[in-house]
């Protein structure tokens, strides 16, 4: 009797230890009772009732990165080329996505491979290659849509490459080659363009400075030339200041001795003879002297 309730504790102990689940975190278990759904298990320690309900599906709840290969797509001026896309996903609904596809991986794989044919579809070469924000946003929105009812949710959709046909590349290359080609033409023009316009205004600056040294030299030239007439003038006028002076001092003498009209004409004419030598070239004589020109005439004679 022992032996059996022994057996029986045994039994019981290993029951509940196989049906005893610890479910971790983010992660989800979906509980089917009889074969059918009967409810979603989170985090924590649970307990399946035995022989009737059982784990269908363990579910991560984490987001997920797939990888998807390249898939021929058609351009709509009928270029074909390789694109291979990035799917990061999350499942938010664990018994949608239980129960609502069949290999729901697979099935995003054929849903983004559709996406990309129908958005590549509708635009040009060129532009697949400049836009490829745009194609990832229209993409993300339209599987975000069409696997809500799998309960998941799409969070980001990126175009990992594309890959145009091989005379393609090789046509995008040379194209490249002659706009690089061209830039440097161009830079090369514009520095020299700019190396002219600086040797030209050097030019045209040393040239204004040349005039305005010339200019400046001349006025001072101007300048001292003026100053030394000026100071020859004075000099002149000094001269005769001092003869005049002179000349009047001695008529100013032989009047004091008493001398008579006749000699101071005749000093008065020898004034004027001595001005003469210098640098004028026109004297004017007064009236008064003018008529005693033949009485001074003889008297030289006389006195010589």
């Amino acid at each position: 009797m022992a032996y059996i309730l022994l057996g029986i504790a045994i039994f019981l102990v290993v029951i509940f230890a196989a049906n005893v689940r610890i479910v971790p975190q983010a992660s989800a278990y979906v509980i089917e009772r009889l074969g059918g759904y009967n409810t979603t298990w989170s985090v924590g320690l649970r307990f399946k009732v035995p022989f009737l309900d059982r784990v269908a599906k363990k579910v991560n709840l984490k987001e997920q990165v797939v990888d998807f290969p390249p898939q021929p797509v058609i351009t709509k001026d009928n270029v074909t080329m390789q694109i291979d896309t990035v799917v990061f996903f999350q499942i938010t609904d664990p018994k949608m996505y239980a129960y609502g596809v069949d290999n729901p991986i697979m099935a995003i794989e054929k849903l983004t491979a559709t996406t990309l044919r129908n958005i590549i579809g509708e635009m040009e070469l060129d532009q697949t290659l400049t836009s490829r924000e745009i194609i990832n946003t229209n993409m993300r929105s339209a599987l975000d849509v069409a696997t809500d009812p799998w309960g998941i949710k799409v969070n980001r959709v990126e175009l990992k490459n594309i890959i145009p046909p091989e005379a393609i590349r090789n046509a995008m290359e040379k194209q490249m080659k002659a706009e690089r080609e061209r830039r440097e033409a161009i830079l090369r023009a514009e520095g020299e363009k700019k190396s002219t316009i600086l040797v030209a205004e050097g030019q045209k600056e040393s040239a204004i400075l040349e005039a305005e040294a010339e200019k400046q030299a001349a006025i001072l030239r101007a300048e001292a030339e003026k100053e030394r007439k000026i100071r020859e003038a004075e000099g002149q006028a000094e001269a005769i200041r001092i003869v005049q002076m002179a000349n009047a001092e001695g008529i100013k003498f032989l009047r004091e001795a008493g001398a008579d009209d006749a000699v101071l004409t005749i000093k008065k004419l020898e004034a004027f003879e001595k001005a003469a030598n210098g640098s004028a070239t026109k004297i004017i004589i007064p009236s008064e002297i003018q008529g005693v020109a033949g009485l001074a005439k003889s008297v030289g004679e006389i006195l010589k």
